[in-house]
C-alpha cells in the first residue's frame, strides 16, 4: 500500500482486497476477551477534526487504540483554522509532535491532499469537503462483502443527495474497482455535472431501478449544505426518492440496505425500513472500526503475523 490514503480512487483492486481482507483477520481478534493487539505500540495516531464527526473520529479512536497506538484528539473548529495557512501552521506542529499518522477531516476538498505534503507521517482522509471519505467506502463494501458473501456483480443503487455526498463519490470509485455496477438516483438538482465522468449508470427514477438492485445505499440530505432550493420540499422530496415500506416491497428477498449515517429518518428513509431485518445499518458502524483498524495497521506498517498471534 502507499503511505496515505486520500482517495478511493487510489486503490488499485489488489490494494482494496488487501484492506478488506485484513479487516476480516482483524475481527478474530474482535471476538477475543482482550480486544487489543500490540502492533502499533509506541506510534501516535493524531485525529484532527476541522468538522463535527462523532462516529467517524470515535471509530477511528477505537481503531488506533485496539492496536495499541497513542491517540491525540484535535478538535480545530473555528473559522481562523480553516485557512489555508493555518491548516500549515497545525501541520507543522503535528510534525513536531511526532505524529505517526494523522486522520483528517475538513470542510475544504483537497484540504489532506495539501497536508500530506507537509508532513513525514500517513494522512488519511476522513472526509474533505463534497469530495471524498475512502474509508466509508471502504466499511461499505466490506459490508456488502459480509452480508452478500461478494461485491463484484452486484448492483448497486446509491439514492438521494449525490451532488453533496464525499461518500457517494468514493462508493462510486471502489464498487468499481471491486467489480460492481453502481447507478445513481436522485433528482436532476442533486445528480453532479460531472457525473458523465463517473463509471457508473445514472437514473432519476428510484421505483424503475428498484427491481433488479442488490444493493440500495440511501444518501442522507445534507440540508446544512444546501444553499438553494434544490427539491419543492422534504415532503416532495420523501415522495419520490424515499425507502418507505412500499418500495423496499419492490426488492427482490436478498437485497439488502444501507446508510452512511447519520439517518434522517422520514425523510430518505422510513424507520420501518431502517430497522428491518435487510438493513445493514447498525453492523456498516461496527464494521468501520474493523476497516479502519486494517488501513492503520497497512499504512503504519504492521506485520502480517501480529494478527493472528498472541491472545
Amino acid at each position: 500500500m502507499k503511505r496515505h490514503l486520500l482517495s478511493a480512487g487510489d486503490l488499485s483492486r489488489e490494494d482494496a482486497l488487501l484492506i478488506l481482507d485484513t479487516a476480516e483477520e482483524l475481527s478474530k481478534v474482535s471476538q477475543r476477551s482482550i480486544k487489543k493487539l500490540p502492533t502499533l505500540r509506541g506510534r501516535t495516531v493524531v485525529n484532527l477534526f476541522f468538522e463535527d464527526s462523532t462516529r467517524t473520529r470515535i471509530s477511528f479512536e477505537a481503531a488506533a487504540k485496539r492496536l495499541s497506538a497513542d491517540v491525540i484528539n484535535f478538535s480545530a473548529r473555528g473559522s481562523s483554522v480553516s485557512k489555508g495557512e493555518s491548516l500549515k501552521d497545525t501541520a507543522l506542529t503535528l510534525e513536531a509532535m511526532g505524529a505517526d499518522a494523522v486522520v483528517i477531516r475538513h470542510g475544504a476538498s483537497g484540504a489532506p491532499h495539501r497536508l500530506a505534503g507537509w508532513i513525514r507521517g500517513s494522512v488519511i482522509n476522513a472526509g474533505d469537503g463534497t469530495h471524498e471519505h475512502p474509508t466509508q467506502a471502504l466499511l461499505d463494501a466490506f459490508s456488502i462483502r459480509r452480508a452478500m458473501g461478494r461485491v463484484e456483480g452486484l448492483k448497486v443503487a446509491i439514492v438521494g443527495d449525490v451532488l453533496h455526498s464525499r461518500v457517494a463519490r468514493s462508493n462510486v470509485q471502489l464498487l468499481h474497482t471491486l467489480g460492481a455496477e453502481v447507478t445513481l438516483v436522485g433528482p436532476p438538482t442533486l445528480i453532479p455535472v460531472a457525473v458523465d465522468t463517473w463509471p457508473c449508470q445514472v437514473s432519476y427514477d428510484f421505483d424503475a431501478v428498484l427491481p433488479k438492485t442488490d444493493v440500495v445505499m440511501m444518501l442522507r440530505v445534507q440540508q446544512e449544505r444546501m444553499n438553494g432550493a434544490y427539491f419543492p420540499s422534504a415532503r416532495e422530496y420523501s415522495r419520490r426518492y424515499g425507502l418507505d415500506r412500499d418500495r423496499f416491497a419492490k426488492l427482490h428477498d436478498d437485497a439488502i440496505v444501507m446508510h452512511p449515517g447519520p439517518l434522517n429518518r422520514g425523510m430518505e428513509i422510513s424507520a420501518e425500513v431502517a430497522d428491518s431485518p435487510r438493513s445493514i445499518i447498525v453492523e456498516q458502524v461496527g464494521n468501520g472500526v474493523l476497516v479502519r483498524m486494517a488501513v492503520l495497521y497497512l499504512l503504519l506498517g504492521g506485520s502480517e503475523s501480529a494478527i493472528g498471534g498472541g491472545e
